[in-house]
């Protein structure tokens, strides 16, 4: 995991060079657009010199990530005249909150449902339940963001777009912060898990069925083994490793789809931030969200590959 994010490291980096100019550009073009003032290559020069962008790429590699690794400092938000820390905390947090609550949603939701519907295969339930797959997977995010808020609106009778209430915005975190957070999660969190709960119901239906024609499952039964331990003990330990293994795709689709989301539900998270600071050309903002998002998909997946550790016995015997 280190070495992967090494490389990562490097590849964000290059990524903030590749667009032509830097944030010197884009600071004066702001400051003197309009002004009547001409501005010299030597002014610019000297923007870029006070910011610290006139090193060599490699030599400003090494301090940027010299700074991460060693004083946790992803450096200097230009456009916010602040720290990246600074400017990123409290969003990451949210942005993180999101995510947690998405997956939590779609494993709770999709694991049993998926169980059910091998189980009754065949039945009108498991016909209703592949529609509503079928559904989900073709109905866009933002369309169905849209619709819910405006039921949720109408039923609640009040503003629930965003992930705070006007009065918590900018107050310090308390309790009453922390409820309200969680009052606000649920819409963006069924809004991002829909498609992905469509998807792992039928994935846990056909493994779970496949684990249920074995012959280690007909003999059990025959040998009298009661019906809630013969699933659980072995047929849905060893069918939910395809979803358990998915884990880090399903963060990735989570980061994809939010940036959309957001913009629909009035949603404070990184993908707007990210966006922002890209056009801006404030490298270390985009380079720290990236190499954040970057880091938790990478984790993710190290998460996951513990748990089918756990999960399969063949995995434990493989090692």
């Amino acid at each position: 995991m280190v070495i992967t994010m090494a490389l990562v490291s490097v590849m964000v980096f290059i990524i903030m060079e590749i667009p032509p100019g830097d944030y010197a550009d884009r600071y004066a073009f702001r400051k003197f657009s309009g002004t009547g003032v001409s501005v010299t290559e030597a002014d610019i020069e000297a923007i870029r010199s006070d910011l610290g962008l006139d090193k060599p790429m490699v030599l400003r590699y090494f301090d940027w990530i010299g700074g991460i690794v060693l004083h946790g400092d992803f450096g200097q938000a230009f456009a916010f005249e602040t720290s990246v820390v600074k400017v990123i905390g409290d969003k990451a947090w949210l942005t993180l909150g999101i995510m947690l609550t998405t997956l939590i949603l779609t494993y709770a939701i999709s694991i049993p449902v998926g169980i059910y519907a091998a189980v009754k295969r065949g039945s009108s339930l498991d016909y209703g339940l592949t529609i509503f797959s079928y559904l989900g997977l073709a109905l866009p995010n933002f369309l169905l963001a849209l619709i819910m808020l405006y039921f949720a609106n109408k039923w609640f009778g009040a503003d629930i777009g965003g992930l705070l209430s006007a009065r918590y915005q900018d107050a310090p975190w308390s309790l009453a912060k922390v409820w309200d957070l969680i009052k606000h999660l649920w819409l963006p969190a069924v809004v991002l898990a829909w498609s992905a709960v469509a998807y792992q119901i039928q994935t846990m239906r056909a493994t779970m069925s496949d684990e249920l024609n074995r012959l280690s499952v007909t003999a059990a039964r025959a040998r009298g083994v009661p019906e809630g331990k013969l699933l659980l003990k072995y047929p849905a330990r060893l069918a939910i490793n395809p979803i358990v293994s998915t884990i880090g795709f399903d963060v990735n689709r989570i980061f994809s789809e939010l940036p959309i989301v957001a913009a629909v539900l009035g949603l404070t998270e990184l993908g707007e931030l990210l966006l922002k600071a890209y056009l801006d050309l404030d490298m270390y903002v985009a380079g720290a969200i990236l190499l954040l998002l970057t880091f938790i998909i990478v984790f993710m997946n190290f998460v996951s590959d513990l748990l089918l550790a756990w999960l399969d016995p063949r995995i434990k015997l493989g090692a």
